[in-house]
């Protein structure tokens, strides 16, 4: 059976606790069973990119249908004195019961569209809010951050060495699982091998070259113990001086006898693009050519391609701290907020948060996101439309640019890909989740066929076009309007 991290832990109670004091407010007020809707959406790329990916659904789905309060947790609550015992009884019963639409995991996404959607009642909508928020803050941050780095190693292998270096357990089972996802080839995470059937690497630490009396009986041992996967640490003294000539000296002594090869080195510290050279030639003028050249040590995207700018002779990179943590911008910001109330059946009237701050006005009501790709494959925008428009690319389509809505512009030759889909109806599970392997390969294919190379780079990157329908743009309009006109 798979694990998963519901199997040994009851996670409800992962919630602010104004989801609970709110819920029983609502409850008093009878207003439990009005539906509503939320987006879950972001305002900015990490790292100033031009792109994030979507990641953490698979961890949703699991905590929604989960999600249940036992004896301990209502008595938890109960000694709190806040809440009516109606409400806590209530809580005794609960499951969810509402809707969730989402971008399939592993979406290329953009700011301030809406990646998941929940359309619930009123407290179901509020009680998961924390849950999802922390999912996809976490997860889509270290898969974006994974996949700047796997940019920069440009074809080389990635993998993640990021465990100890990870906030909690939990930061590093996850973020494996986001790293892989971000492109990321292996972990060196048993558990996150166990519970996703990720590949894992690691060979060895400085700890068990220093256990033996010198070098060479340390990586002797290994070679004879691994003879078909010997790859060696050789900056535990002096790289070039003693770790590459110990090295070489056991492909020849240990492994060339049994008919083996030693399959590679690893350098953890100094100037490794000046090492890496040197090493590649001695490597090669030893007759080891096939032997793979690693490297760790504090890396990320800045420094890989700093690294291979200089010449660095490298064939794989296991990067740590700066991946599991994504620490130059190590804060994703993905928001959960209100869009539309259901006032009278099967009527949803949107609500809008508006700001002094422009790029905090929300964007309003129920709706869908479409992509918009062109005859050659590529995206070329997102648009927003009302949820019951009907969009329709055989024609010319009129378009909305809402930082300059006085053009006239047109989206032609094109079609429009709805990126949401429903994953839980009625509280019950009705979308095939995919697999681990086939959410990274779907990345991959996004990032290869679909989105623009000018978006991918690091400085600089072009701004993907968020545009919005005529009237989805004339009822945004409205409502701003209306609200203005009230304030005056």
């Amino acid at each position: 059976m798979k694990r998963t991290q519901n199997m040994e832990r009851n996670l409800t109670m992962v919630m602010d606790f104004y989801e609970l004091t709110m819920s029983n407010g609502y409850f008093l007020d009878q207003d439990k069973d009005i539906r509503v809707a939320f987006d879950v959406f972001y305002r900015k790329n990490p790292d100033a990119g031009g792109f994030a990916i979507f990641t953490g659904l698979e961890q949703i789905v699991e905590y929604v249908l989960n999600l249940h309060f036992d004896d301990e947790d209502i008595e938890y609550l109960r000694s709190q004195n806040l809440f009516a015992e109606e409400f806590l009884q209530y809580l005794k019963n609960f499951h969810f019961t509402g809707d969730i639409y989402a971008f399939p995991e592993g979406t290329v996404m953009y700011p301030n569209e809406p990646c998941l959607t929940v359309v619930a009642p009123l407290i179901d909508a509020q009680l998961i809010e924390t849950a999802i928020l922390l999912q996809i803050n976490h997860q889509s941050l270290i898969a974006t951050k994974t996949r700047r780095i796997v940019h920069a190693a440009d074809g080389r292998a990635v993998s993640d060495f990021g465990a100890r270096r990870a906030h909690n357990m939990d930061a590093a089972i996850y973020g494996a699982r986001a790293a892989y996802i971000g492109g990321a080839n292996s972990t060196a995470t048993v558990l996150s091998g166990q519970m996703f059937g990720m590949p894992i690497s690691g060979t060895m630490a400085h700890s068990f070259v220093m256990f033996y009396r010198d070098e060479f009986q340390a990586f002797k041992k290994y070679a004879e113990t691994y003879p078909d996967a010997t790859v060696l640490l050789v900056d535990t003294y002096d790289v070039l001086r003693s770790g590459i000539p110990n090295a070489i000296r056991v492909a020849k002594e240990v492994l060339e006898p049994m008919g083996k090869r030693l399959k590679g080195i690893r350098i953890d510290s100094g100037d490794l693009a000046y090492l890496t050279k040197k090493t590649r030639k001695m490597l090669d003028k030893a007759g080891l050519e096939d032997c793979k050249i690693i490297i760790s040590n504090s890396l990320d995207e800045f420094t890989i391609t700093s690294i291979l700018n200089q010449g660095g002779c490298v064939d794989s990179f296991g990067v740590g701290e700066r991946l599991i943590t994504a620490k130059s911008e190590p804060v994703f910001g993905a928001v959960y907020k209100i869009a539309a109330v259901e006032e009278t059946p099967g009527e949803f009237v949107p609500r809008i948060k508006i700001s002094e701050n422009v790029e905090k006005i929300t964007n309003p009501g129920l709706k869908k996101v479409y992509r918009i790709i062109d005859e050659e494959g590529r995206a070329i925008a997102d648009m927003i439309a009302k949820a019951d428009e009907i969009v329709d690319m055989s024609q010319p389509f009129r378009y909305i640019d809402p930082t300059k809505p006085w053009k006239n512009r047109y989206f032609k030759n094109c079609k429009a890909v709805e990126l949401q889909k429903q994953i839980i109806k009625n509280g019950e599970l009705v979308y095939e989740l995919p697999s681990l392997d086939e959410i990274a390969a779907y990345v991959k294919r996004q990032l290869s066929e679909e989105i623009w190379e000018e978006e991918q780079r690091f400085e600089y990157p072009h701004m993907h076009y968020l545009d919005m329908t005529p009237d989805y743009y004339e009822m945004k309009m409205q409502l701003l309007n209306d609200l203005s006109i009230k304030e005056q």
